[in-house]
């Protein structure tokens, strides 16, 4: 049997894979390939047409932007 994977959430240049970083950000897998293509979703390396990897420096800043006191925090004096 397979052993699952799990993120290497210690080395901030760790690549990972689709289903590691949507695990990560609690997100299907769907919604990443919806943000690569329309934009809006954290940085991404394309390996190659079928291989996307994402660093998790690039998740974690990505989620740290969108940290919000409340819900009328628009995050522009951040």
């Amino acid at each position: 049997m397979k052993k699952p994977k799990t993120p290497v959430l210690t080395d901030a240049n760790a690549l990972i894979d689709e289903d590691d970083a949507s695990k990560y950000l609690a997100i299907s897998p769907r919604t990443l390939r919806n943000w690569r293509t329309r934009g809006g979703g954290p940085r991404f390396v394309k390996i190659s047409a079928r291989c996307i990897r994402y660093r998790m420096r690039d998740l974690l800043e990505w989620s740290d932007k969108r940290t919000r006191r409340s819900t009328s925090d628009l995050g522009i004096l951040r």
